[in-house]
Parts: structure tokens; C-alpha cells; sequence
């Protein structure tokens, strides 16, 4: 493992056998990992029979403690950035870190793999030549105003939504594209995952017979798409 050198590790974002080799090959050879949930990650190499220092890192310390990764580099040792699911900085913890490494022209190496919204797209159906990724939309303040944007958009649109909001979105896409075809995807490569393909309205309908759990993507299909 070359020292001074940043790795942005992709990992399962359900089923653990999704990991790639070179990534645990990465994972065990660092000097440390840097991660979200210390929990999380220690699962994921409890599954493969190694251990390593971790590091926590997440949404709410990132910007106070980015300076001791740095640190740390600077001074030849690597790193592995991994967030709890899937590919790091993407609607996940990770970019000022990324950013700042960059600053201090530290090397930053990407060991690609599972990522959400490019597998919900792929299994979707609908046109992937050309799509916006919008990840999470605002809780409160600017959430209308983008629903109203996005309902003009011309592409494949892809978004990410919690236990708590699915049923508020739907609601909010029958409002404002009541027309468009929507796949929305449950738990992806878990062992209840499941999705359910209609209009928004269809689907709202389906929900009722659902118990609603789990992590979900929504792919929105292009305008005036048939």
C-alpha cells in the first residue's frame, strides 16, 4: 500500500458479498478508515476476518475533525474513506474531506463499486442516456419549489427518500406530475427488496396494502416519456 494517499472505497449497500476484492484488498492495507458509523464498517470487516483502526467521520464532525485525516496523510499514512452504504460523498459524508485533500495536493484514488441510484436506474427500465440525480430533496424550505422544477425536466430523474417521507413524495408526485411513470425501489439487493412500477397514484394505491420499511430509490421516467 503506497503511503500519503486518500482511497474513496465503495461498499455493499445491502448484501455484503457485493464488495469488491480490490476494495477489501484496500480496506486491509490502509492505515486507517475513516467512516460514518464505526458500528457499520466494523461489520463489514467482522465479515471478512480483518481488523483495522477506524475512524470516525460523518455529516456532523466531518468539518471538525477533517484536519486529523489530513494530518495523518500528510504524514504518509493511508486512508480509506467509506461511508455506511455504497459509494462515499454521494449524498454521503465525505466531500470537504475529498476537497481539502485535494487543496493540499494529496493523491485521491476511487475503488469503485455499489452505488443506488446507478443500480435503480439500471433495473428501472427507463432511458438512462441522459438523467439528473437530485439525491435527497429539502425537508421543508425550497421542497416545493424543486418539485415544481423537476416537473419540467426532461430527463430520467433520480431520487432518494426515507421511511418517513416515501408516502409524502408520491403524494407530491401525483400532485405534480400526476402523468409521468415512477419505479420506486424498496431495500435494493436486501432480502425484502422489492419494487413497484405505475403512476404515482397507482403506486400510492399499492402502498396501502405495504408495510412500509427499509431504505428507497425513486426513479422518475422522462417527460413525455410512453
Amino acid at each position: 500500500m503506497e503511503k500519503g494517499k486518500l482511497h474513496i472505497v465503495a461498499t455493499p449497500i445491502g448484501n455484503l458479498e457485493d464488495i469488491t476484492f480490490r476494495a477489501i484488498n484496500t480496506l486491509k492495507d490502509v492505515d486507517f478508515i475513516a467512516c460514518e458509523d464505526t458500528r457499520v464498517t466494523k461489520i463489514i470487516l467482522n465479515k471478512f476476518d480483518f481488523s483495522n483502526e477506524l475512524f470516525s467521520l460523518n455529516a456532523q464532525s466531518e468539518k471538525g475533525k477533517l484536519h486529523i485525516v489530513i494530518k495523518r496523510i500528510q504524514k504518509g499514512e493511508s486512508c480509506a474513506l467509506v461511508s455506511d452504504a455504497g459509494t462515499p460523498t454521494i449524498s454521503d459524508p465525505g466531500v470537504r474531506l475529498v476537497n481539502e485533500a485535494i487543496k493540499k495536493e494529496i493523491e485521491v484514488i476511487g475503488i469503485p463499486g455499489p452505488n443506488a441510484a446507478i443500480l435503480a436506474l439500471s433495473i428501472s427500465g427507463l432511458p438512462t442516456d441522459a438523467f439528473v440525480y437530485e439525491g435527497f430533496l429539502p425537508q421543508k424550505k425550497g421542497r416545493q419549489k424543486k418539485l415544481k422544477g423537476l416537473a419540467e425536466e426532461p430527463r430520467s430523474i433520480v431520487l432518494y427518500e426515507s421511511v418517513y417521507r416515501i408516502e409524502k413524495l408520491l403524494n407530491e408526485l401525483n400532485e405534480y406530475m400526476p402523468n409521468r411513470f415512477v419505479v420506486v425501489h424498496r431495500e435494493l439487493t436486501k432480502m425484502f427488496e422489492e419494487s413497484w412500477r405505475g403512476l404515482p397514484s397507482d403506486i400510492l394505491e399499492n402502498l396501502q396494502t405495504k408495510t412500509i420499511k427499509g431504505e428507497f430509490v425513486v426513479v422518475i421516467a422522462p417527460l413525455n416519456w410512453n
